[in-house]
């Protein structure tokens, strides 16, 4: 064997595309309205700020490694087992868990189409080979997904509402996909924006993790809560796959301020109902808006919309998102998820949708 002249990565690490978050600036703009990453635009709630200014008073003290007191407020309003529960450094860090205790090399875990980019680079990660399965008309493929287990499959990975369709799978197709996997395959159903979910046939996940052994479901303060910047994420599973996670995490990987403020955050529901109703007016009036001027929007449970623009010179997604720039409204271009001629707009403040809508409409009738 030749001698490495320098430290060199395992094989296939470098094949992994860095991810990319939404841009954040707006150059020569006195005022950016930053809607590119799904951010809500009421904040978080102030008990949850007052809990994060408390523990500035200690922090020469280790958290607590067991999150004890962020589990069991989550565990109260929730109406689960804290001992099913499993909090880490954003939802992405428990995704990456699982990447690495169940998938190895010649494995293999199952994503979709459009599906949340950080699972393909966890899979790579961990040695793991992705399986990407279409989606149909922006929607998960539950028959797709079926199609493609093999004997080497060990990991479903499933965004549910899907990000950045926006669209989400009943949950009578998510009992019927379970129902067709191997025992030993993990359904992982990823929930980040199920607080704003509000369709009867749509379930997070909790019922099917708490009759199962190889279902997950994974949760957020980053979006509802507006906490995105605490980091705070947390999953419901069986005691088995939650017992093999805290044998792996890091010891402290939760800081106190986070641990107190997601407790605070949990337990304020009136400022998560303020959020959702504040959602669900604007997603209405966007996307109504957006339509009537031409463009395609993609119907959305969640806290953004997917914006399709015509395919001809001056009109298409790039030409729009530097004359939304240049006006100081940030959105998400997409392309890496497989929309390079659409973009993703957080439903933000009163000022910032009207803002947009009115920029479109001169976008659209320019000529």
């Amino acid at each position: 064997m030749t001698a490495s002249t320098k430290p060199m990565p395992r094989a296939g690490v470098m094949e992994i595309a860095a991810y990319v978050p939404g841009k954040e600036h707006a150059g020569g703009v006195a005022r950016v309205f930053k809607l590119s990453s799904n951010e809500t635009p009421l904040g978080p709630s102030s008990l949850a700020i007052e809990a994060f200014q408390a523990a500035a008073d200690k922090l020469e003290i280790y958290p607590d490694g067991q999150a004890r007191v962020l589990r069991d407020a989550i565990a109260e309003v929730q109406g689960l087992n804290p001992a099913n529960i499993l909090c880490g450094n954003g939802s992405g860090e428990l995704l990456a868990l699982l990447a690495n205790i169940y998938l190895g090399s010649g494995d293999e875990a199952i994503i979709t189409e459009h599906g949340f980019l950080l699972y393909r680079i966890q899979i790579l990660a961990s040695g793991g080979t992705p399986v990407t399965v279409p989606e149909t008309d922006r929607c998960v493929d539950v028959d797709a997904i079926l199609g493609a287990v093999s004997e080497r499959t060990k990991i479903v990975f499933l965004t549910n509402p899907g990000n950045p369709t926006g669209t989400y799978v009943p949950y009578t197709d998510i009992k019927r996909l379970h129902a067709a996997l191997p025992a030993h395959v993990i359904l992982v159903l990823d929930a980040a924006y199920a607080e704003y979910v509000r369709r009867n046939d749509y379930e997070a996940g909790i019922e099917l993790v708490s009759a199962n052994r190889n279902v997950v479901m994974t949760r957020t303060f980053a979006k509802v809560y507006g906490l995105a910047a605490l980091r705070i994420g947390w999953i419901y599973g069986p005691a088995e796959i939650i017992d093999t996670m805290n044998r792996v995490r890091g010891p402290f990987n939760i800081n106190t301020p986070a641990l107190l403020a997601g407790a605070a955050a949990m337990r304020d529901q009136a400022h998560v109902a303020k959020a959702v109703a504040h959602n669900q007016v604007w997603l209405v009036r966007v996307s109504d808006a957006l339509s009537a001027i031409g463009l395609e929007v993609t119907p959305s449970v969640t806290n953004f919309i997917l914006i399709h623009f015509p395919d001809r010179d001056g009109k298409r997604a790039a030409d729009a998102d530097r004359f939304l720039t240049e006006r100081g409204f940030i959105l998400r271009a997409v392309s890496s998820y497989g929309f390079p001629n659409a973009l993703r707009m957080t439903i933000g403040s009163d000022e910032a949708n009207t803002g947009v809508i009115a920029a479109l409409t001169e976008f659209m009738e320019r000529t």
